[in-house]
């Protein structure tokens, strides 16, 4: 920095870099306002001493960082950043541009917040756009997804009120091992206790959540996303069971986890067992596949990709089997 910088503006200066750079060193802090070590040292302890909680850790690995309970400063975007959330927010909640709404509240509080000319853009994106609600959509309740999202982390059991497809109504106590989003619907991952199992609940069918006292350990090598891919793809109207001509690590990576469980037969021959509600769009994901493949289990799927082929076929494209 420059040597006639003031005081006030170093120290602003340290803290924007405490905020972005956690763990910093004094000489490297140092370093980056254009001072010795010492008078580094002094603009922590101004920043101390105004209330902000500037925490240091000694050792090879220590360094400066800025604690909980700092307030943050105003909101800073550039006009590009500022449209790209609000649109972002239009094209996920159709209920964003009625500022009595949750989400079109929030996004008030943030347009509000920004300077005159960028906010001016952003609302007559805002007040102009008349997004298309998603019927398809299943949005959860926020309240209930912070519950338990915050019983998740503190590791508590609950007891849910859940809803099932069919309307009924049940209290299930669960260990929430992760709320997981996926193509729109939010999922809580857990372990049943009344099924003694692994199960998936669609967050927006929980009316009722209840923080207990017990306390759970989630498993070490648990992965949400492929658990519940995994979760998703049995259970349904057609049981499936198809084998590849290829390694399992090539059909994994050319196939969505949610069509099934993959499992090597030997080196160059994998094994999928699945099933799906929908064979047009489990046999159209096989079609694809830059490999042979053999439909073991489910006419259904069999009459539909071969149907799909031979529209390949017609239209010139060859199936990459």
């Amino acid at each position: 920095m420059p040597n006639d910088v003031s005081p006030t503006a170093r120290a602003l200066r340290a803290l924007e870099l405490l905020q972005s750079s956690p763990g910093i060193t004094a000489d490297r802090l140092a370093e980056k306002l254009g001072v010795s070590e010492r008078a580094a040292r002094r603009y922590v302890g101004i920043l101390r001493e105004a209330g902000i909680p500037i925490e240091s850790l000694r050792g090879p690995y220590g360094g400066f960082r800025v604690g909980r309970g700092l307030r943050l400063p105003p909101l800073m975007f550039s006009a590009a950043e500022a449209l790209g959330l609000v649109m972002a927010v239009l094209d996920g909640h159709h209920d964003a541009s009625d500022p009595t709404a949750l989400v079109g509240g929030a996004l008030s509080k943030i347009v509000r917040a920004l300077p005159e000319p960028v906010a001016a853009q952003a609302e007559a994106v805002r007040r102009s756009t008349a997004p298309v609600p998603d019927r398809g959509a299943a949005r959860p309740d926020p309240e209930t997804t912070t519950t338990l999202v915050q019983a998740r982390s503190n590791h508590r059991r609950v007891r849910i009120g859940y809803r099932s497809e069919a309307g009924s109504e049940r209290a299930i106590e669960v260990d929430p091992w992760a709320v997981v989003v996926r193509h729109g619907r939010w999922y809580l991952l857990c372990w049943s206790h009344s099924a003694e199992a692994r199960r998936a609940y669609r967050i927006d069918r929980v009316t009722a959540v209840e923080i207990l006292d017990q306390m759970f350990t989630p498993p070490a090598d648990l992965d949400p996303v492929a658990e519940l891919e995994a979760h998703l793809a049995v259970g349904w109207d057609y049981d499936v069971e198809v084998v590849i001509d290829a390694p399992v690590d090539t059909v994994a990576r050319c196939l969505p986890r949610a069509m099934g469980l993959l499992e090597p037969l030997d080196a160059q021959t994998t094994r999928l067992v699945g099933s799906t509600s929908n064979p047009v769009w489990y046999a159209g994901q096989l079609v694809m596949l830059p490999a042979a493949y053999r439909i073991v289990k489910s006419p259904e799927i069999q009459t539909a990709a071969r149907v799909l082929g031979q529209r390949l076929l017609t239209a010139g494209d060859s199936p990459p089997r």
